[in-house]
Order: structure tokens, then sequence, then C-alpha cells
């Protein structure tokens, strides 16, 4: 099969587009997973909005869970683009066949461990009386289908870091399409309610996953899945690497977590639960910010990783500064469609006017300082696909540890819906210092490289 991008030659602008439009289309299509989901069971009959809160106490945990996918994706997938750069395609081999088995074996770890924990967790994670039914319902059914989500998710990367970007999109269409389709069916069709909405998702990632595996396991594909080079030293240096993606996006959820922990206890059962609902919507804007914008950052982490491997350091230059304006770009277009498209957002999820209105508001206050995000993202990304961990995981706790102090202080000073604006604090400051980091180590990061390479 014929490779879409040359990650060496071709015109490295060109390139960067290539492979940035169809990751961040192909995260922005994953976002539907849960979007969808959410819409029709916003819109159940008298359980709506109820049922919307319990899903979105699920949300965070369930995301994390799928953020071990990125742990070993994007932990393997510059690996074996810097391999490959180098002209070592046994060694590539190798990496994905590690990569394969660690997803299958951490994929079952997770799935028992999960089930066994999920009702204190559910509770603890801001799961009230009222809404605990249709939390615990949604996830029982959903962890179920770990594995697939995980090798759909995982083994991707690997399709898009050879250079295929449109067939990595295709994986992610297909899932989404099925689940548009199946969704409505289960959860109105044979009135399975939110276990239908989980059951939908369930499958429609196995059909995700049998096409990510059916061409990585194919003859025509240049890098496939095999069965041999197993090695406790390439697992390591992936999860090395990919720690860094791994615990921003465990992380992350760990915000949503706190975030429906923190309206919960300090709004009350009743009220809590709204601002739950409400928060749930604004969430789910913001997974379609931050998701499409990860896709172009952690997306076009091949193109940096196999230049930087070759030692092309110009090249690596020149990407870093498309992929920059392209976040940018995006986050500023997402800033642009929050203030003026919310209220059609969220009349996707709700038709209650009190809920409406301040889910638009939660919508409004989260992505004040979107802007500035794309900066982060690629700057963290950037410095991951090149190898330096030791620097993109400090700029990413730095930002979460500004978001947990400011939600927890807000609550005790101000009314609990301030609590929202912990999103947009976070998101001016981190950056900044973010930017100077990079501007302080880059050269010598790159210097380093076209010495050795």
């Amino acid at each position: 099969m014929r490779i879409e991008n040359d990650l060496g030659k071709d015109n490295i602008h060109k390139i960067v587009w290539r492979i940035a439009i169809p990751s961040m289309l192909a995260q922005f299509v994953s976002v539907l997973y849960s979007i969808v989901d959410r819409m029709y069971i916003g819109h159940i009959a008298e359980i709506g909005n109820l049922a919307l809160g319990g899903v979105g106490v699920c949300g965070p945990i369930v995301t994390m869970a799928g953020s071990f996918a990125f742990l070993v994706g994007i932990g393997g997938s510059p690996l074996m683009s810097m391999r490959l750069g180098e002209g070592n395609k046994k060694e590539a081999e190798r990496i994905v066949a590690n990569c394969f088995m660690l997803l299958c074996a951490i994929s079952v770890v997770l799935t028992f461990v999960l089930l066994l924990i999920k009702d204190p967790m559910l509770r603890t994670f801001g799961a009230s009386d009222a809404i605990f039914p249709y939390a615990d319902a949604y996830f029982t059914v959903y962890i179920c289908g770990t594995i697939f989500a995980l090798l759909a998710t995982g083994m991707n990367q690997f399709i898009i870091s050879q250079g295929f970007a449109k067939i990595g999109m295709i994986s992610v269409v297909i899932g989404a399409i099925a689940n548009i389709i199946l969704d409505p069916v289960f959860i109105f069709g044979l009135n399975m309610g939110v276990e239908g909405a989980a059951l939908a998702t369930v499958l429609s990632q196995v059909a995700s996953c049998a096409f990510v595996l059916r061409f990585l396991f194919g003859e025509f594909t240049p890098v496939r899945i095999t069965f041999r080079g197993y090695s406790l030293k390439i697992v390591g240096r992936v999860l090395l690497l990919g720690f860094t993606p791994f615990i921003i996006i465990a992380v992350d959820n760990l915000m949503m977590i706190a975030l429906n922990t923190v309206l919960q206890n300090y709004g009350g059962p009743e009220n809590g639960d709204i601002l739950i609902t409400c928060g749930t919507i604004a969430q789910s804007f913001m997974l379609v910010v931050t998701m499409p914008l990860g896709g172009i950052s952690s997306g076009t982490q091949t193109i940096l990783a196999f230049n930087y491997g070759a030692g092309q350091i110009d090249r690596v230059l020149q990407a870093q500064k498309t992929i920059l304006k392209l976040c940018v770009g995006f986050t500023t277009l997402m800033f642009i469609v929050a203030r003026f498209a919310s209220p059609l957002f969220v009349h996707l999820f709700t038709t209650d006017p009190v809920i409406a209105e301040k889910a638009v508001w939660s919508i409004h206050v989260f992505t004040l300082a979107i802007i500035p995000l794309g900066i982060q993202y690629e700057i963290v990304d950037g410095f991951t696909a090149l190898g330096h961990v030791e620097l993109a995981l400090p700029l990413s706790f730095f930002r979460k540890l500004v978001y947990f102090v400011v939600l927890f202080i807000i609550p005790l000073f101000m009314p609990v819906e301030n609590v929202f604006y912990a999103e947009a604090i976070s998101d001016i400051i981190p950056p900044l210092v973010s930017v100077l980091v990079y501007l302080l180590t880059i050269k010598k990061i790159l210097n380093r490289r076209r010495v050795t390479a």
C-alpha cells in the first residue's frame, strides 16, 4: 500500500496540514460518542435531566479509563516513528508488537478493577441517590467493552504514525456513524434507556477496533502487528514516553470529577444535581474543543519525531510553527463558536429553560481563555514527541495544579457556581510559563540532536 505522506521529504507545511486535519476530524468525530449519547439521554421522557447527570458522573471516569490507550498509543507511536526515521524497520515492528500486547493486558486488568469498585467510586465522584441508578446502569455496560475502546484508540496511533492519516480518520468515523445509528434504536426503539446508550457505544467501538486491527494485521501495511520481539525494556520506554499524555488526560478527567464533587457537596442535593447537569453540558462543549485540539497537537507528533530521529532539525522547527498556528487558529474559532452558538448546542441536551440558561452561562465561563490553550497543547505535545517528558510533564502538571487550587478555594468565599471560573484561570497562567520554558530549552534540545544525528 502506498504511504499517504512521506514524513521526511514532503513539503513540511503541507504534510502538517495533511496529517493534522484528518487527526483533528478523527478526534472531533470521536467526541460524537459521548455527545450523541448525552444528547439522546437528555431527551428521555421524564428522567432525561437526571439520567444526563448520571452519565455526566460516568463521563470523566470512562474517559480516564480510555487514557490508557494514549499511554500506550502515544507512548509507542513516536518511538516507532523515530526508528522509521533512522531506517530501523525491524525495531519499529518490535515496538508495535509490544504495544499491542500491553494494551490487551491493561484492558483485562482495568475492566476487572473498575467493575469491582464501581459503586463506591460513582458515589464518591458525585452520584447522588437520585442519579446513581442511571450512572450505575451506564457504567456497568460501558466498561465491559474496555478492550475494544482501548485497542481501537491506542492502535490507531500506529496507523497515523505510518503516514495513513486518512485511514486513521476512517476508523473513527466508522464507530461514530454506528453509534449515531444504534443510539436511538437501543435507547428508544428497544426502550433500554441509558443501558442502550452504553451498549450502542460498545458495539460502535467493536466496529472501529475490527477496522484498525484488520489494517494493522494486513500484508500491505508497512509496519504490521507481529507476535515476536517482546521486551520489558521497550515496554518501559513506551510507558515512560506515554506517561505524559496519559497523565494529562487522566488528570483532566480528575478535574471534571473534582468539579462534580464540589458542585454536589456545596450545591446540596437538588441544586447540586442541576449544576452537575449544567456542568455535563459545558464539559461536553469543552470536549469539542480539547479533543480536536489534541488531535492536531498529538496527531502531528509523528512528523516531529520522524524528522527529529532523522536529524532534520530545520523541518522540526518549521513543523512546530505550522502546528502552533493551527492550534491557536482552532481555539480562536471555538472561542467565537462558544460566544454565538452555545444556545444551539445546549438545546441538543435539554429543553428545560432553567438548566439551559445556566448551561449557556457555564459554557461562556469555561471558554473564556481557550485561545492560549492552543499554545499549551502544542508545546507540551511537542516536547513529548521529541522524547523530553521531563519538560512536558511538569508543564502539564502545573496547569492542573492551578485548576485544583482555584477549584477548592472559590466555594469557600463565593457561591458554588463560580467554580466554573477555575477552567478559565488555569488556561491563562500555565501557557505563559510553557512559552518561557520552550524559549529557554528548545535550541539546546535540537542542537544536541543535530550534532549526534
